[in-house]
């Protein structure tokens, strides 16, 4: 695969010169509608859920050292309305986007894409001074097509890797998108890619620690971008080889274990961001489709009061994020050890009929009848998923045996809110509702309508004050 990557290197240019032509003279009018409406949604999506992450843990204590630092007033913070350097904005913004994991998924290539892109977006236009809402929708297509083609090129698992996919693609995502709405030409673009390769982070091991900082991983590519973009605009010179040179990224971080077609055929014409996933429910994808499941068994009849015992089959990956330690997995201790439990998930599931922000709290975590059920919950590799599913997010085969005796089995081969089962405006309003909630700071009681609104104009609109507005005090 080395020798592969190396030979690609002198057959075509670098893809940080394809990516960077394709960015720096990408408008608005040469977009086909479903693609700007996919990126519509993805900024709508990604600010409600920025909304619930601002009384997340963490966000505090970011924002007061922040505000410790002080610097120009470039860029808003979501929810509390402080203008602070672009490169916080960012950051911070991120953070808190990705907080709940309530954001969206690419489901083959196992990631989150607007948590970094979007929020470098706003920060680029705001810095900008003169960003119109067509500039950043063009850098919000830009960014997540970077990220989504890194995504489903790379042929390693996060766990074989040790990188979290979401920040580690998400630095050049975010650099892309904050590029083209600074208006960089190609030559920046290219040294603006190169700057943020210098940066690029990102591992799984905060989720195997129920760290804080997994959800401030793609905050801090957002950050890293506007650096990046930044320092580029000024004319400081970064790699120029970033994907295939001899220490390229390709090589040093995916291994040469990667698809160059999907990486780079048709880029322009076809966009592979239009397959992105939504979340029904705040937690890690990995749990979606047995819950799912759970939901299924749920509306069939099953009550939680009739559970002797309750089996989840996924693939090995989805097996060793979500359902191990078992320990942890079946009594988590934290938000974020729930969020990436199996079994606390599709117990709620189970006892409630639902999943909500509600449930994964620092209270929804002391309930009894769910951490009850929860340790009736095994997960196991299914052999015949595994065969067939490795690489992506996992199919659920679901078991639940009765106290009568009775075997109920659901299985669920794909999560609702993708593609092929997608969620409607009202199920994102719904979600948005949600999210409001759990705001640090009450906003305006018809802040859904009005983010909707925005959103929907945001082509024709000479700044993003008014997408802004709705989703700050």
């Amino acid at each position: 695969m080395l020798e592969r990557t190396q030979a690609a290197a002198t057959a075509e240019p670098d893809f940080a010169f394809t990516l960077a032509e394709f960015a720096s003279s990408l408008t608005l009018d040469a977009l086909p509608p479903d693609v700007i409406a996919a990126a519509k949604t993805n900024i709508f999506d990604t600010l409600a859920c920025a909304v619930a992450g601002t009384s997340a843990p963490v966000v505090a204590e970011t924002l007061e050292l922040v505000r410790e630092w002080g610097g120009a007033g470039q860029a808003t913070v979501v929810g509390f309305g402080d203008r602070v350097p672009a490169h916080h904005a960012a950051w911070i913004n991120g953070t808190i986007a990705h907080a709940r994991d309530y954001d969206d998924t690419h489901d083959e290539a196992v990631l989150h894409a607007g948590v970094s892109v979007v929020p470098a977006a706003l920060a680029a236009a705001e810095l900008s001074g003169t960003a119109t809402g067509a500039d950043v929708l063009a850098g919000v297509v830009a960014g997540l097509e970077t990220v989504c083609r890194l995504g489903v090129a790379t042929s390693i698992g996060i766990i074989e890797s040790g990188y979290m996919y979401t920040s580690l693609f998400g630095h050049f995502g975010a650099t892309v998108a904050a590029a083209r709405v600074l208006r960089l030409d190609r030559a920046q673009t290219i040294n603006a890619i190169g700057i943020g390769y210098s940066q690029v982070a990102g591992n799984h091991q905060v989720t195997r620690d129920a760290a804080l900082t997994k959800r401030m991983q793609p905050g801090f590519a957002a950050k890293a971008a506007l650096v990046s973009a930044q320092l580029a605009r000024k004319g400081v010179r970064g790699v120029q080889h970033s994907f295939d040179g001899l220490d390229g990224f390709l090589r040093v971080y995916l291994r040469g274990l990667f698809d160059s077609g999907r990486l780079r055929d048709d880029l322009g014409t076809r966009f592979e961001f239009l397959n992105l996933s939504y979340k029904p429910y705040p937690c890690c994808r990995f749990d979606h489709t047995a819950i799912d499941a759970a939901l299924a068994a749920k509306a069939a009849g099953v009550e939680a009061a009739a559970i002797r015992r309750v089996e989840v089959g996924v693939n090995r990956q989805a097996y060793q994020a979500v359902c191990t330690p078992v320990e942890i997995r079946k009594a988590p201790r934290t938000i974020v050890e729930a969020q990436f439990s199996i079994p606390f998930t599709v117990a709620a599931a189970l006892v409630d009929g639902e999943l909500k922000l509600s449930h994964l709290t620092d209270e929804g975590l002391q309930r009894a009848d769910i951490l009850a059920l929860a340790a009736r919950v095994d997960g196991v590799v299914d052999d015949e998923i595994e065969r067939d599913w490795s690489r992506n997010i996992s199919p659920a085969r679901v078991r639940i045996e009765l106290t009568d005796g009775r075997m109920i089995e659901e299985r669920v081969d794909r999560p609702r809110g993708g593609a092929d089962n997608p969620m409607g405006v009202a199920d994102f309003d719904r979600k948005m509702n949600d999210c409001l909630t759990f705001a640090a700071i009450p906003l305006h009681a018809d802040a859904t309508a009005r983010l909707r609104e925005a959103v929907e104009h945001l082509g024709d609109a000479p700044d993003i004050a008014s997408l802004l507005a709705p989703v700050c005090r």
